[in-house]
């Protein structure tokens, strides 16, 4: 959801172009699809989402990322331990926003919770991207 709603939100300001966005997991199956709930909350807010496919996140990808923003800080901590070097470039979306440092991942949870979710994402990026003058 936080890759889509940031793509989303790249669109709206035209700079979509110029920034490159892409969602990896610490613990993603590589090629599993969105959750019905993942899905069902993207639509509500007019973005498909049908066709994602999971990437597992790996030393390379972390490598080649100019900025990792994470739900959790067990996220973060995971980022670090598969790349030490990565600690400067890496924090929590409410940490890098400057509002608190967890998003409470809605997996397998209900719909509401998704939707509470993808609002809080939605909030959360936009005072991200403003923080980068994008």
């Amino acid at each position: 959801m936080a890759e889509a709603l940031a793509k989303k939100a790249l669109r709206a300001r035209g700079k979509d172009r110029e920034n490159q966005v892409m969602s990896a997991g610490t613990f993603a199956l590589p090629n599993d699809g969105a959750s019905a709930n993942a899905i069902e909350a993207m639509k509500e807010v007019q973005i498909d989402v049908g066709d994602h496919k999971a990437v597992f996140l790996t030393c390379k990808l972390v490598q080649e990322a100019d900025l990792i923003l994470t739900m959790t800080r067990s996220h973060k901590q995971q980022v670090a331990m598969l790349e030490p070097g990565s600690i400067g470039k890496t924090f929590t979306l409410a940490e890098f926003a400057g509002k608190g440092s967890d998003i409470i991942d809605p997996f397998g949870r209900s719909l509401d919770l998704y939707r509470q979710c993808a609002a809080e994402l939605r909030y959360l990026i936009g005072i991200a991207l403003d923080r980068l003058a994008i």
